[in-house]
């Protein structure tokens, strides 16, 4: 592993380890996920320069078009949870029940 790859794979590694073990409100699980979605659009920005490739800027907007869905149905659903249940926290939520 080079050094130019060890903050994006460093940022990606504690962004999963974050969600994995600080599940306790949904907005803390959307933070985790949407650093990951930004650690893996920064490396794949990086990407083209590193190995002196024609700009290849189509990859990354897409995941960056997909990381803004993401964020903006996180964000519904939080403010649907908050109202129908009183809180963010996760334990709240039981997904057997429509």
């Amino acid at each position: 592993m080079s050094h130019f790859h060890l903050p994006f794979y460093s940022a990606f590694t504690l962004s999963a380890l974050g969600l994995a073990l600080h599940r306790t409100h949904l907005i803390s699980a959307l933070l985790c996920l949407e650093s990951m979605m930004l650690s893996m659009y920064i490396a794949l920005s990086a990407w083209p320069m590193e190995n002196q490739t024609p700009s290849a800027i189509l990859m990354p907007m897409i995941m960056l078009a997909f990381s803004a869905c993401e964020a903006g149905t996180g964000l519904a659903l939080l403010v649907a949870s908050t109202r129908t249940h009183g809180s963010d926290h996760l334990h709240n939520l039981n997904l057997l029940q429509c």
